[in-house]
């Protein structure tokens, strides 16, 4: 259905550009006159190379479909290199076309493919927690290796992975009739390495992920994957390294040898003045759209109760450097000296104090923090330069004093108002899970995945959930 709806948004966007530029201003329907080509033929012709271009970038690629940034970011790259070939066309064999034509089509074609992508991407993933359209995974490897690619697996039900089953070595799989899962869940056993297809047979799985790839050993492999071609089954190998995306990683044949290259993270040189200026572009115009949102609410907290308007908090940022981090008061003026009077109800992960009813907290301060809009002042942190749009959590001081060296690494990039974080859980995540998805972001950034960060960031403040 998303090919249909793909070939339905790029021809009702050229269509609707030819409509806007031709068809009420009484032009003829050539381009530059009478001898120039007919406009029909060239949206036809358009059409054509802008669904073949979907095509060679293989966006209908299921195993990219509903999950993830590389969706979105095929679509854009494939709708800007047909353009970028037609205008390298039409400049070459100098062709009298119109460029309102063509800058109206672009944006309307991108738009609406985004768009479809997105709906199709919500309705694919309400179907996948309801159980339908879902790949059985039948997970081979190490008992440890298994657990943990199940509670990943099991973790993200929006990705459309259903673990059926599990294949051990022969000495796991004489002892353990069942394996369980980190909560605790059973997880059937259907036999060892060698029984695998068989496996795939009993279990009706889809797709077989292999954990231990080094355990099963390099001819085993083969065997499998040429086994699973005649039974057209997928076959994922996971290659020992975690939250790596797939922009960073080659795959290189040498000497008969897959080897996996990890290139280093892209947050250096062009890719953070790319940054930086989608950064304080994006704060300024922000701020001009929600200015009489921030003057409504600094009059509203200076009626609710005494105090400033404004909340000041010393913050650690890109290279541990200190930051004093703006948000609105939403607590009383003496907060900070009550908190030791509430150590004993804290419920913030690792270092954080968090307390889900905090009685500091003011009446105005429950609503702007329900809807995360005390943290609007924070767009002055990214016109300096201090924050980033998209980032980690603005980490404390003593949070970075605790830091080990896995952790630290939080600190190569900018923190962020909005980051992988916001849009997982907020306050409701672990400090385990917290530093994990920071990192991941940390490791993988792109401008597509801010992109994305800051659309899901508008559905989760609206929603309010994990937030107090």
């Amino acid at each position: 259905m998303a090919a249909w709806t793909d070939a339905a948004m790029v021809i009702s966007a050229v269509f609707l550009a030819q409509w806007i530029r031709f068809g009420s201003s009484g032009e003829p329907d050539h381009f530059g006159g009478v001898g120039g080509p007919p406009v029909l033929v060239v949206s036809l012709l358009l059409i054509a190379a802008w669904l073949v271009a979907l095509r060679v970038y293989q966006t209908l690629d299921h195993r990219i479909i509903g999950a993830g940034p590389q969706e979105y970011s095929r679509v854009v790259t494939a709708c800007f290199s047909v353009f970028g070939l037609l205008a390298i066309l039409v400049l070459a064999f100098r062709l009298e076309v119109s460029r309102g034509y063509f800058a109206l089509a672009l944006p309307l074609g991108t738009l609406g493919l985004l768009a479809s992508r997105w709906s199709w991407r919500r309705h694919l993933v309400r179907q996948r927690h309801r159980g339908k359209n879902l790949e059985r995974v039948l997970v081979v490897g190490e008992p440890g290796s298994v657990a943990h690619m199940v509670d990943r697996l099991r973790g993200s039900p929006a990705l459309g992975f259903d673990v059926i089953g599990a294949c051990l070595p022969k000495r796991s799989a004489a002892t353990e009739a069942r394996l369980r899962s980190g909560d605790g869940e059973k997880i059937p056993v259907y036999g060892d390495f060698d029984d695998v297809a068989l496996a795939v047979s009993a279990s009706r799985a889809t797709t077989v992920a292999v954990t231990s790839a080094g355990a099963l050993g390099h001819a085993a492999m083969q065997e499998l994957s040429w086994d699973l071609q005649g039974m057209d089954v997928q076959m994922m190998v996971a290659p020992g390294v975690t939250d790596v995306a797939g922009p960073r990683i080659m795959v290189r044949p040498v000497a008969g040898l897959p080897l996996l290259y990890i290139d280093k993270p892209r947050y250096e040189g062009a890719n953070r003045f790319r940054k930086a200026f989608v950064d304080r572009v994006g704060a300024a115009a922000i701020l001009v759209l929600i200015a009489p949102v921030l003057l409504a609410v600094a009059v509203a907290i200076k009626i609710d109760s005494p105090g400033p308007v404004f909340y000041r908090a010393t913050r650690m940022g890109l290279g541990n450097s200190a930051f004093r981090m703006w948000k609105f008061r939403s607590m009383v003026a003496d907060a900070e000296a009550r908190k030791g009077d509430l150590s004993h109800q804290n419920e913030g992960a690792g270092v954080l104090f968090k307390i889900r009813e905090d009685p500091r907290i003011t009446r105005v301060g429950h609503f702007i923090r329900r809807y995360s809009i005390d943290e609007l002042p924070q767009l002055f942190n990214v016109l300096t330069g201090t924050m980033s749009l998209v980032g980690p959590r603005p980490p404390l001081p003593e949070e970075v004093k605790r830091y080990d060296g896995r952790v630290a690494r939080r600190m190569l990039v900018k923190p962020g108002m909005t980051g992988l974080w916001q849009v997982s859980g907020r306050s409701d995540l672990s400090w385990e899970e917290s530093v994990r998805l920071d990192l991941s972001y940390v490791e993988n950034w792109s401008i597509m995945q801010d992109l994305v960060i800051l659309w899901r960031t508008i559905k989760a403040v609206m929603s309010g959930d994990g937030a107090y």
